[in-house]
């Protein structure tokens, strides 16, 4: 489910394989919804951290996969709720070691101290019925709409290290800002 289909790069290229492809601080902020602050924090304490490539000093560019944004997603909005941070600190670390459809699949409830998966319409109706559940995040579509964000910001391969833009081709002036990114 993990596609990254609508990146290409500026000359119109097939996309990079998604594990090839990381997208820098900023762009994983404007994504996520998050400031660059927040961002700085977690990777500093190890909340999410970039997959693809950490920063080894001033001037190093962290670099964050697809999946490590839609996790930062899903923690600020389970911040936003009031989530407690060891607690989002368990989601994280179950997200990150699921599979990338499971996760695309799974519906995270909260009732406010603890976070609960689940992967059915079933499992969330118990969970309701238990006189549990205050809040729910459908993951799919926190995927959906990173995937969506993405394609209107800028990625890098990581192999080669150029500029991959959205594919929206009505946008002609970000192809051409693209084409003069260093």
């Amino acid at each position: 489910m993990a596609r990254t289909s609508h990146q290409v790069a500026d000359d119109g290229a097939d996309a990079p394989a998604p594990d090839l492809v990381g997208y820098r601080g900023p762009t994983a902020c404007a994504a996520a919804g998050i400031t660059y602050r927040q961002l700085d924090y977690w990777a500093r304490t190890g909340l999410v951290e970039p997959s693809v490539r950490p920063a080894y000093g001033s001037g190093t560019q962290r670099l964050y996969s697809f999946r490590d944004v839609v996790v930062l997603k899903i923690v600020k909005r389970l911040l936003d709720t009031g989530v407690a941070l060891q607690n989002i600190r368990t989601a994280v670390r179950h997200l990150s070691t699921s599979e990338a459809e499971d996760v695309a699949r799974m519906t995270l409830m909260c009732d406010g101290a603890t976070v609960y998966e689940c992967t059915s319409p079933d499992e969330v109706v118990r969970l309701l019925q238990g006189g549990q559940g205050v809040f729910g995040i459908a993951v799919g579509v926190v995927w959906r709409d990173v995937e969506a964000d993405l394609a209107q910001l800028h990625g890098e391969r990581v192999d080669t290290g150029e500029t991959l833009i959205g594919h929206n081709p009505a946008d002609e002036l970000a192809r051409r800002r693209g084409n003069r990114a260093v």
